[in-house]
């Protein structure tokens, strides 16, 4: 269980990167439901004015959040989660595409004992979420 008294702000509590394929983002498709074909095929996302086939915003956001969770061993402690979709990542058919989370104490609430958890979502060196906030019970 994660110490609430040994954190301080601008700790980095965890790190994760995470490879995206083409398959992925279809298994995804099938598992939320979300069948837009702009998340697996390169003419129908091309037609519409996007660079090639994105990644689902939902699945970044799942991704994101995944070492917080790691990192306090209880899901159940996430008492939120909010983010801001601010680009798009992008899933070469064939490479893929690497995102990489950087999660960093953002805020401690002492008489609640909450932590803000700020976390850095990345894919080619820029940033795909911003705002991206967990607050984590600890108490």
């Amino acid at each position: 269980m994660v110490n609430y008294s040994s954190l301080t702000k601008g700790d980095v509590v965890a790190e994760e990167s995470f490879h995206l394929t083409r398959d992925n983002l279809v298994r995804y498709a099938g598992a939320s439901g979300d069948f837009n074909p702009i998340h697996y095929r390169d003419d129908v996302a091309v037609s519409v004015g996007l660079p090639g086939v994105l990644a689902h915003g939902m699945l970044t956001m799942g991704l994101a959040v995944q070492p917080v969770s790691n990192w306090v061993g209880d899901p159940a402690r996430i008492v939120d989660y909010q983010v801001r979709f601010t680009r798009p990542v992008l899933v070469d058919g064939a490479t893929g595409a690497d995102v990489t989370v950087t999660a960093t104490v953002g805020a401690l609430e002492d008489e609640t004992k909450i932590a803000r958890i700020d976390l850095t979502a990345k894919f080619n060196d820029e940033t795909v979420l911003g705002k991206a906030q967990v607050r984590v019970n600890l108490a």
